[in-house]
């Protein structure tokens, strides 16, 4: 009994416990995804390279299929793209571009960005053809609502018990005791948490295979001049937020199961 007291004392001195863990999971969940929403938002260091897709000139041996009815198209698109040097990328709520390969000016207005390059810088339309991707493909609000959702259930979290002194009815000795947190708080934190998970799923699905499939198309249309990439830094982050969202439901499952098969074990005579 010595021993157990002496354990219990030393998990009450430390401030942490198995809801903390899924705490700290929510937290880091929250600000992964809310840097992947964030990204080409601004042209603060490092924000231009989370986007979802980017499209830049680039001269390269185009692909020749006999289904190209008119294969020298290839060299009229090479004669409008010039030397143009542009890179554009695009995230959930900006675009950033690259006239000359160096800094790059990011907006939510590609009208504003538009405006500050020459002709030669775009010949074929590049940005025009982000913005496009952006305002009719990319759907940032089911990310919004599950990042609400996490932080709901990172509040509810809070909430659970903690140690406190008190009084051993047999003994009349005060010991250090953990009470189980509330049947009704834990399922609602599963609830929030399991559909703030499916969001970000489907989130994350829509905009990887959005932005594979745009970027090839695109590539397609500018065979030999225009290259378009996905962006591994996004993808990064939007599949480790839903990653670290799956561990969390799966723990408060666990919790609730276990919580309840002890109540039961509590309740035989």
């Amino acid at each position: 009994m010595a021993k157990v007291g002496f354990f219990a004392r030393i998990m009450r001195v430390i401030p942490f416990g198995y809801h903390h863990l899924l705490m700290i999971f929510i937290a880091i969940a929250i600000i992964l995804l809310s840097l992947l929403l964030a990204g080409c938002s601004s042209s603060s260091p490092l924000i231009p390279d989370i986007f979802l897709i980017s499209f830049y000139y680039q001269d390269y041996p185009p692909v020749f299929d006999p289904a190209q009815v008119d294969p020298g198209v290839v060299q009229a698109i090479s004669n409008l793209a010039g030397d143009a040097m542009l890179e554009v990328r695009v995230g959930y709520f900006g675009i950033c571009i690259s006239p000359e390969g160096g800094s790059f000016l990011c907006s939510n207005n590609a009208t504003q960005l538009a405006q500050q390059i020459t002709i030669d810088h775009d010949p074929l339309n590049l940005i025009w053809v982000a913005t496009t991707f952006k305002n009719s493909i990319v759907f940032p609000y089911l990310l919004i609502i599950a990042i609400i959702f996490a932080f709901a259930c990172f509040v509810l979290l809070a909430t659970f018990p903690g140690w406190h002194l008190e009084a051993d009815p047999r003994t009349g000795s005060d010991v250090d005791v953990k009470p189980f947190p509330s049947r009704a708080v834990s399922q609602i934190a599963l609830a929030l948490i399991f559909i703030a998970s499916i969001f970000v799923l489907v989130s994350v699905l829509w905009q990887h295979t959005a932005s594979v499939a745009a970027s090839e198309v695109a590539q397609d249309l500018g065979n030999g001049s225009v290259k378009s990439g996905v962006g591994t830094t996004a993808m990064i982050l939007g599949w480790f937020g839903f990653g670290l969202l799956v561990i969390v439901t799966i723990g408060l499952l666990v919790m609730i199961l276990s919580i309840h098969l002890l109540d039961q074990l509590a309740e035989r005579p």
